[in-house]
């Protein structure tokens, strides 16, 4: 089986899962329920319950016991987008190539769609507690990086350091960490955690080096990507002055770079027991993808 063709197959397994989930979403007023479908059914990678699907596979660890954390962590995810697409954030009107959740529903009811998913994402997370120690944990750790020690401190800080005209790659790192590497680390940490935790300390930092990895083509693409392959606008971080590794190394240092992050992260994935021909090859699909 090739990679896209086991991609794909990660991918409807969670789709048949996101699906079930929208069809039971019976919440009032029906616009509620309609704006958090909305965003949750927009397309999109589902990079993060591909990547947990696939180190439970390298681990041995069933997707049944992850499934549900899979779940959890796309609607963290789908609420973030759709805060940080805001006008008092990223201010953008498109997402995945449609109108973005503000633009259809409102801005008052696009705050409400997130705070839907995000606490109903955490009544997920405790319900699995229920199950014993490990889950308490891995639901402990998704809860503190998805906060604000992890994507909500990220996020602070890039909206406070928007429009600094002196770049710090302390500064750099921090947003980038926190905005996206810590979300991702949850995906490959949570298989590992459920698994008993032997290789808990390199798949930390295979999901840091991966987040990194990912900011770093986020980047590089608000430059040289386009509305057509991204669904989303281009050249609004320059535009908007925001940190990012272009405006700090330049584009050519960026690139190398991010090569230089995907060739750590396959280097971690060699050393853990098992078949990670795919994650090698997710890893490679990150640093060389177009949306």
């Amino acid at each position: 089986m090739n990679f896209n063709e086991k991609y794909n197959g990660y991918l409807n397994e969670f789709n048949e899962i996101l699906n079930e989930f929208c069809s039971g979403l019976d919440c009032s007023p029906q616009i509620l329920a309609d704006s958090m479908r909305y965003s949750l059914l927009s397309g999109g990678k589902r990079i993060r319950p591909v990547l947990m699907f696939a180190v439970g596979d390298l681990l041995g660890v069933r997707t049944d016991k992850l499934k549900n954390f899979a779940l959890a962590l796309e609607l963290i995810h789908t609420y973030s987008l759709i805060h940080d697409d805001l006008p008092e954030m990223d201010d953008d009107d498109f997402r995945r190539g449609k109108p973005s959740n503000h633009r259809v529903f409102g801005t008052g009811n696009a705050v409400l769609a997130g705070d839907g998913l995000l606490n109903t994402a955490y009544s997920i997370l405790i319900k699995e507690c229920r199950k014993g120690a490990e889950y308490v944990s891995a639901a402990e750790f998704i809860c503190d990086y998805a906060g604000v020690y992890g994507m909500i401190g990220g996020q602070s800080a890039d909206l406070l350091h928007e429009g600094d005209g002196n770049y710090s790659e302390e500064t750099l790192n921090f947003i980038y960490e926190n905005k996206t590497a810590k979300l991702l680390t949850t995906a490959v940490v949570v298989p590992d955690i459920i698994g008993g935790g032997k290789y808990f300390s390199e798949l930390k930092t295979f999901g840091s080096d991966l987040g990194y990895l990912f900011q770093l083509t986020d980047d590089i693409l608000d430059v040289e990507g386009n509305f057509h392959n991204l669904g989303k606008s281009t050249g609004k971080d320059k535009k908007a002055g925001k940190y990012t590794a272009v405006s700090l190394y330049g584009l050519d240092a960026c690139k190398l770079r991010a090569d230089v992050c995907a060739e750590r992260c396959g280097t971690i994935i060699e050393g853990i027991n098992g078949d990670g021909e795919f994650l090698i090859n997710l890893v490679n699909y990150v640093r060389n993808r177009k949306n």
